[in-house]
């Protein structure tokens, strides 16, 4: 067992766009926490994994293939590997963790 104490806190030095830290890394996984304060910009790529987001604070908008969705402390998304997205118009600083499977970049 690990308990993961900084998930979820948010962190982004001032004058930054982002910042995501990394806290575990096994091969089937790997989980950090995404921060983005107001003003700031989702700068991320689609990924080679599969992505599961867990708003702890903040909101945004989730933009996707598929649309845009509203999010805010409590919700969970599904990204399918491939998939376009980034976190738009951060109306409250935004800290996301997140959830990539297999280890992000393992595909790559």
């Amino acid at each position: 067992m690990q308990v993961l104490k900084s998930a979820g806190y948010y962190a982004v030095p001032d004058g930054e766009p982002n910042l995501y830290r990394e806290h575990l890394r096994v091969a089937d996984m790997s989980i950090g926490t995404y921060c983005i304060p107001v003003g700031g910009k989702d700068s991320q790529q689609p990924h080679s994994e599969d992505e599961v987001y867990v708003v702890v604070r903040g909101r945004a908008r989730l933009s996707t293939d598929d649309g845009e969705v509203p999010v805010g402390p409590g919700a969970v998304i599904y990204v399918r590997a491939g998939e376009d997205h980034q976190f738009v118009d951060v109306t409250d600083d935004l800290a996301v963790v997140v959830v990539f499977a297999p280890a992000e970049r393992s595909r790559s």
